[in-house]
């Protein structure tokens, strides 16, 4: 028998979690407050996508961690990317949108990004006082 998972995060602010997920390419809904699962069954969520291959996932806030939990009926996973390398790639863009909002807040500009070949993003930032 199937049911849902939720998985933990450190994902806390909803504004950079959709332009990650933006950014990754996934369609994002905050209307559609469910995610469905094995035999019809239903699940609430704060934000639901569906990826490729039919694979259902949500997020939904957690009051006791202060987080998103991602949530998924891993037995119905389909999609090419195994679930914790999704979850890495949603955090990586995750952090990225996090920083570039607190540093332009800040008064900083990107001078330069680099996209590694091992996947990491190498960012240069200036500030300049007037």
């Amino acid at each position: 028998m199937s049911h849902f998972s939720t998985i933990k995060t450190q994902l806390k602010e909803v504004k950079p979690l959709i332009k990650a997920l933006d950014q990754l390419g996934y369609v994002v809904n905050q209307e559609k407050k469910f995610v469905k699962g094995y035999r019809g069954q239903f699940t609430a969520v704060d934000i639901s996508m569906d990826l490729p291959s039919e694979t259902k996932v949500g997020f939904k806030w957690d009051n006791n961690s202060n987080s998103y939990e991602l949530v998924t009926d891993l037995d119905l996973w389909k999609f090419d990317l195994p679930v914790e390398r999704f979850i890495s790639k949603v955090t990586q863009m995750y952090a990225y949108h996090t920083i570039i909002s607190k540093t332009e807040e800040d008064g900083y500009q990107i001078v330069d990004q680099i996209n590694k070949n091992d996947g990491s993003i190498e960012l240069v930032l200036t500030k300049w006082e007037s």
